[in-house]
């Protein structure tokens, strides 16, 4: 198929969230559509909540009322997401969906973006922007999986550990 699969949001009953996810799955299953909607997703996060002064880890949704679904849009793979039980309808002007754009993409952790990393641990690095913009700092960790870098920077005479993203860094050589 010519048309590429992007994702949509479609608005559902809070608390409806996980069984439209599945409703839409077995659809997709039954219909033998897997081609044209390809990926379900309600994103979750971790939150520590403090009830009675204990702490606990919950799993939460991220976008309560909302399911994204990445699909190539055609009347059957609308009809089939708009009629599920449980979805009031797609985000986007009147009827008509519209995309999330890529940026939105990766800002929701719904698809990875391969970022090579031309850093090594002990490197020297300056800050090209932000908060601590033109400081210098030495690379102790490298996280991959979230795209940053913690770097030890001298502020005020004293030595602090920072969180950097990739792109907020040049390497000194």
């Amino acid at each position: 198929m010519a048309d590429k699969a992007k994702w949509y949001v479609a608005h559902t009953y809070s608390g409806y969230e996980n069984k439209v996810k599945a409703d839409i799955e077995k659809t997709i299953e039954n219909r033998n559509m897997q081609d044209v909607i390809q990926e379900i997703a309600v994103p979750m996060e971790e939150v520590v909540e403090i009830k009675d002064d204990k702490k606990k880890t919950v799993m939460r949704k991220v976008f309560p009322g909302y399911v994204i679904v990445k699909m190539i849009m055609t009347d059957e793979s609308w009809y089939v997401v708009r009629n599920c039980r449980g979805v009031t309808g797609f985000v986007g002007p009147g009827s008509k969906p519209v995309p999330l754009t890529e940026e939105e993409v990766l800002k929701m952790g719904l698809e990875k973006r391969e970022i090579k990393c031309d850093y090594n641990v002990g490197d020297t690095i300056k800050v090209k922007y932000g908060p601590l913009e033109g400081f210098i700092g030495v690379i102790n960790e490298i996280l991959l999986d979230r795209q940053k870098i913690k770097a030890t920077v001298s502020m005020f005479g004293r030595d602090t550990e920072v969180e950097l993203e990739f792109n907020q860094v040049d390497a000194l050589n």
